[in-house]
């Protein structure tokens, strides 16, 4: 069999090729494989991008420690989001720090932790209290440094407050009815489903960029797979969890999970890209940091908060 129009005349020995398996035979070897033609090759396969059996392994782990601290003692469980909360601030001041910006660390650390048990111990009242002492603890506590940098870590400061201690306080309202472990769950769910739905949509079909100069692996098919995600686990977990919950509230809170998850995962890459890293931290194998997985799970809070004190009020 000839090998091309520019093949050798046959009888003649086959010339090597890169990657060719099959030895050229002996001259007048006419069993010898013609080397393949490259544009017979199948189109490579699309690879998930990870160590998929290890990702999967470290989110079972963390699901399975947010679940049993939920459904033994809540308090657990508020201990748990204290301790990823802080490790979530050590990586993005460190982060920071890579640009020289140092956010009192200190005052922000203990108004994280001040902030969550506030909100479940007094509700509203004690998140806006403790935030609010909170920022004036940054304000003050960097003042001895002098003037030189003051407004720029000052402000790093606040972000962190706003990022990561509201946040925390408003999951601990989240958590603070008697089905509250129930609410988690949903919160939780609709995230991941969003993370999970994106991941296998995007990896498989995904072709057209979302958000190219943002973050490049992000694709319209992705977050239509997060769409799809969202809305069916939203849908099933507000009806089979909460009393008088319905699947079309569902439905919505996951419709609306979806963007702000989509929003969260955007605004860390802008974050990254601006200090210049690939990833908040390494502490979860094939995830990254922490931070790397609260990012859309902060912007989904409040949100998923808000569509359950609407839907579903506290009793």
């Amino acid at each position: 069999m000839s090998s091309g129009p520019s093949g050798p005349a046959e009888g003649a020995p086959s010339p090597s090729r890169a990657g060719d398996a099959h030895s050229p035979g002996p001259p007048g070897d006419a069993s010898s494989p013609a080397a393949p033609d490259p544009g017979d090759a199948p189109a490579p396969k699309k690879k998930l991008g990870r160590n998929l059996p290890v990702a999967v392994g470290v989110g079972v782990l963390l699901g399975g420690l947010v679940l049993v601290s939920l459904y033994t003692v809540k308090e657990i469980f508020l201990g748990v989001l204290a301790a990823f909360l802080l490790i979530g601030l050590h990586e993005l001041n460190g982060a920071f720090a890579t640009r020289g910006i140092r956010g009192p660390l200190i005052p922000v650390a203990a108004g994280t932790v001040a902030t969550a048990a506030a909100s479940y111990a007094w509700g509203p009242t004690g998140l806006v209290a403790a935030a609010a002492l909170t920022i004036l603890g940054v304000l003050v506590w960097r003042m001895p440094q002098g003037a030189d940098g003051y407004v720029r870590d000052a402000t790093a400061g606040l972000f962190l407050v706003g990022y990561l201690a509201v946040m925390g306080g408003i999951a601990a309202l989240l958590l603070r009815p008697d089905d509250g472990d129930d609410r988690i769950v949903v919160f939780v769910a609709v995230t991941v489903a969003s993370d999970i739905g994106g991941f296998f949509a995007g990896s498989f079909f995904g072709r057209h960029k979302l958000a190219p100069s943002i973050s490049p692996k992000k694709t319209w098919e992705g977050v239509t797979g997060s769409a799809i995600a969202c809305m069916a686990v939203g849908a099933w977990l507000v009806w089979w969890l909460l009393d008088d919950g319905h699947l079309w509230q569902g439905a919505v809170i996951g419709a609306a999970a979806v963007v702000t998850a989509t929003v969260g995962d955007l605004v860390e890459s802008m974050i990254k890209r601006d200090l210049g890293i690939k990833d908040m931290g390494t502490l979860l194998p094939e995830h990254g940091g922490v931070m790397d997985r609260l990012d859309s799970l902060i912007a989904t809070l409040p949100v998923v908060w808000l569509l359950l004190e609407l839907f579903v009020p506290a009793k």
